[in-house]
């Protein structure tokens, strides 16, 4: 079973980071990691879910022409609004997964640290979901805490393999550590270098 929202709603209970996304050198220099995989440097539009505060979402703000983000917490949709006030370009809206996915099409989806709080079955609608959502030359990058959680359906390897699976699309990159595994998949096959005539 899917995690409650109920979890969510108690995270941001009186607090506006929960994962300390502002505070820890762990969390700057994934986002750093993150924004440096992406294989180009700007995008039409990108679908970020579980947003939480914004914090990845204003690095994402300057890559792109239209953002939306979304989280279940109504309390995180607050703080993410208030984050992303200054950009114009930017919607977030309270959503959940994967009952409530946007009818936009996105040349960027990032799934950033959610996937294994989805159980295997939600994680699959989300997987067709984000399939039917990418544009002809869309991409999806995929980052997740390796250590087990206490009480989430799944865990990282799990998530990435389904996605792997499933998907079926050409992986561009691969970037993994002993906390977290990174990877972007791509409908567009060419390497950043191929594309740029080095190779």
């Amino acid at each position: 079973m899917s995690v409650e929202d109920r979890y969510f709603n108690g995270l941001f209970s009186g607090n506006d980071d929960p994962w300390a996304f502002r505070q820890r050198w762990y969390e700057q220099r994934k986002r750093a990691i993150t924004l440096a995989a992406l294989p180009r440097p700007h995008y039409r539009a990108i679908f970020e879910p579980g947003c939480a505060n914004g914090e990845l979402s204003a690095e994402l703000a300057n890559r792109c022409s239209r953002l939306v983000c979304c989280d279940t917490a109504g309390a995180a949709v607050k703080l993410a609004q208030t984050r992303l006030s200054l950009f114009e370009h930017v919607e977030v809206r309270q959503n959940r997964l994967p009952g409530h996915w946007p009818e936009e099409k996105f040349d960027l989806i990032v799934f950033s640290e959610i996937g294994y709080y989805l159980d295997r079955q939600d994680l699959t609608e989300v997987i067709r979901h984000i399939s039917n959502s990418l544009t002809a030359d869309g991409q999806l990058l995929a980052c997740h805490w390796r250590p087990p959680i206490e009480g989430c359906p799944l865990n990282a390897r799990q998530v990435h393999d389904q996605i792997h699976e499933q998907l079926a699309l050409p992986r561009l990159v691969l970037h993994q550590e002993a906390d977290f595994i990174l990877e972007v998949w791509s409908r567009e096959p060419r390497s950043v270098a191929a594309l740029e005539g080095l190779r």
